[in-house]
């Protein structure tokens, strides 16, 4: 595997202690984690030699062309799929088939329409939560995502920014270690994704769980994300590599009009095959970027 690096700060883990309900954030990694499928003409390689580690409590976004594994290596990460070779472990155990130390956020919120909205969020509580702590963790979880005032609403009764809120405070409701995030934006219009990308950060600042993000948004993984992974093929031998990883300089949350994350943004545009159309606009085109004292 070969990748490029941009350095910037270095992430500092964070753990969830003291958080509602939220047990501590949880390190992942993959080791030459390689995945398969069975095709007319044999196997079918979709990933191959990934190595990844993610700290506990950072957010990670994984980018790349449409196809390239990304949401493969999120249901790894999670015990929804098992590699064809290779290993992943959280918190250094092996991850197991449908690992309740994490939980998933999916790009529709997928709530369940004769539900209550705080019913919905309840399907996320561990097995055995007593009760009466199930319902004051519910109800913390709402007023963390700003549902509190729409607990008993259906599901039909609430905007899609509020049901994907739902989604997430259902997700975070498993007790996760890794919170692992496919596209939870993708299906929202610009402006409630801006929001929700903030909301995330809120959430991330009350409860820091390790996120894996899967984003096809280059501006979204340079707002939300600690580190900016690059999948694609590279070389002859088919199978996506982690082709080139980012650094985000700066604290979040991040000023979306700074001149270094639109040049990191040309970057990573660049990597994904995108024309910047610099020259066109009569804009030299870099080819290092600078660092910044963060």
């Amino acid at each position: 595997m070969t990748a490029s690096s941009v350095t910037g700060r270095t992430a500092t883990a964070r753990t969830g202690a003291g958080a509602p309900g939220v047990r501590d954030a949880a390190p992942l990694s993959f080791r030459g984690i390689a995945r398969s499928f069975p095709a007319a003409d044999g196997d079918q390689p979709v990933l191959r030699d990934i190595g990844l580690d993610v700290a506990a409590g950072d957010i990670v976004a994984i980018l790349g062309p449409s196809g390239c594994g990304k949401s493969t290596l999120l249901r790894i990460a999670g015990g929804l799929d098992r590699p064809t070779r290779g290993d992943v472990t959280i918190d250094g155990s092996p991850v197991a088939p449908f690992d309740p130390r994490s939980a998933v956020g999916f790009q529709e919120p997928r709530l369940l329409p004769w539900r209550s909205i705080a019913g919905n969020v309840a399907l996320g509580l561990p097995r055995g939560t007593p009760r009466a702590a199930g319902r004051e963790l519910v109800a913390r979880l709402l007023d963390l995502v700003g549902l509190a005032a729409f607990a008993g609403h259906r599901p039909r009764e609430v905007s899609g920014g509020m049901a994907q809120r739902a989604s997430l405070a259902r997700a975070l409701a498993r007790n996760p270690g890794v919170l692992l995030l496919d596209e939870p934006f993708g299906a929202l219009d610009a402006l409630t994704r801006l929001k929700m990308q903030d909301l995330l950060l809120d959430v991330h600042a009350a409860a820091p769980t390790t996120v894996l993000l899967v984003t096809h948004d280059v501006d979204e993984a340079l707002q939300l994300a600690d580190r900016i992974i690059l999948l694609g093929p590279e070389g002859e031998e088919p199978g996506a590599v982690i082709r080139q990883t980012v650094v985000v300089p700066g604290r979040r949350p991040r000023d979306r009009g700074s001149a270094e994350l639109a040049e990191l943004r040309g970057r990573l545009l660049d990597g994904l095959g995108i024309d910047r159309h610099g020259a066109a606009r009569g804009i030299a085109s870099t080819t290092t970027i600078p660092h910044y004292p963060y």
